[in-house]
């Protein structure tokens, strides 16, 4: 059986971007977006929208700030309902710079916020759902989040915000199904008239079952890759995801040809997925970027002395 409320978003060009400083080939962009249309995915987020007067396009490829001329050669000519998703950050987007929805080949815009920061979500998603887009808060993070601070952040998010969906954001790829069951049923218990989301890293290989476990609890969108494509141990397969919703209007059959021909290649040019650092990175609930910078080093296997080095930062 299937739930046909749940929808499916695919961040593979965004999150994988976190590796190459969004630096993919319009070629390949556009071979995603074409499968995943096939597929029948909802939405494709192509990128992030930022500002130029922060990052320079000297140093960051195009979906870094996903211009409109951009998008529209990726789209061009695919016959496609999957609509196209950016994401922003707080503090590193000028809204200025996006266009009112009737304008854009954009459709969602995501805004990324610390429970610290969602006040700034509030203001700029509010902005951008005055714009006409579909709008979310992904509360990045949040097992790092107090209690208390999450609870007065979800309050204020259902009383405040215009956001169509609340993503609960596994950044470190530190929750187990326990805590996702908690997460989800406490943002179900305030959010009453938004839909609520999860967007899960595989560090410890649980992103998939963490994902099933939002579903179960009544989560209806879900973030995946195609081939788990992401930033360190990447993010939760998209094929898994299609493979166990059941719904016919997804067909998984386009995506397995993209792995073959597109990410099977792409493996030799770019480390993704389950590997030791990121694991221990995950069990002890830190940001990946010690492991990262550890895979890029000489001693890019010694997995003991890594751990060590963390358990004593964790201790002091």
């Amino acid at each position: 059986m299937y739930r046909d409320k749940i929808k499916v978003l695919d961040c593979t060009i965004r999150d994988g971007g976190l590796i190459n400083n969004h630096d993919f080939d319009l070629r390949f962009v556009r071979q995603v977006y074409k499968a995943l249309s096939e597929a029948g995915v909802d939405y494709m987020e192509i990128g992030y929208k930022n500002s130029k007067k922060l990052f320079s396009p000297k140093e960051y490829g195009i979906w870094k700030f996903c211009d409109e001329e951009d998008i529209k050669k990726v789209v061009d000519g695919i016959d496609s309902k999957t609509k196209i998703s950016v994401m922003v950050d707080v503090d590193r987007v000028d809204l200025e710079d996006i266009l009112p929805r009737k304008d854009s080949l954009i459709s969602m815009v995501r805004v990324a916020a610390y429970v610290k920061d969602i006040d700034k979500a509030i203001f700029m998603v509010n902005h951008l759902a005055d714009k006409g887009y579909e709008t979310t808060v992904n509360i990045m993070a949040i097992s790092r989040a107090l209690d208390n601070e999450l609870t007065e952040a979800l309050e204020q998010l259902e009383k405040e915000c215009k956001a169509d969906v609340i993503y609960i954001v596994d950044s470190f790829g530190a929750l187990y199904q326990e805590t996702t069951e908690f997460l989800i049923k406490k943002a179900k218990s305030i959010i009453k008239t938004k839909e609520i989301g999860i967007h899960a890293h595989n560090n410890q290989q649980l992103a998939f079952g963490n994902t099933i476990e939002a579903i179960i609890h009544n989560a209806n969108y879900v973030d995946a890759t195609v081939y788990g494509l992401g930033r360190a141990a990447g993010n939760c397969p998209l094929e898994l995801v299609l493979g166990f919703l059941k719904n016919p209007k997804y067909d998984i059959r386009p995506v397995l040809d993209l792995i073959s021909k597109e990410f099977i290649p792409l493996r030799e040019k770019m480390e993704w997925g389950y590997i030791i650092p990121y694991a221990i990175t995950g069990i002890l609930d830190e940001h990946p970027r010690a492991a990262i910078a550890l895979r890029s080093s000489a001693n890019k296997e010694n997995y003991r002395e890594f751990y060590e080095s963390l358990v004593s930062e964790v201790e002091e």
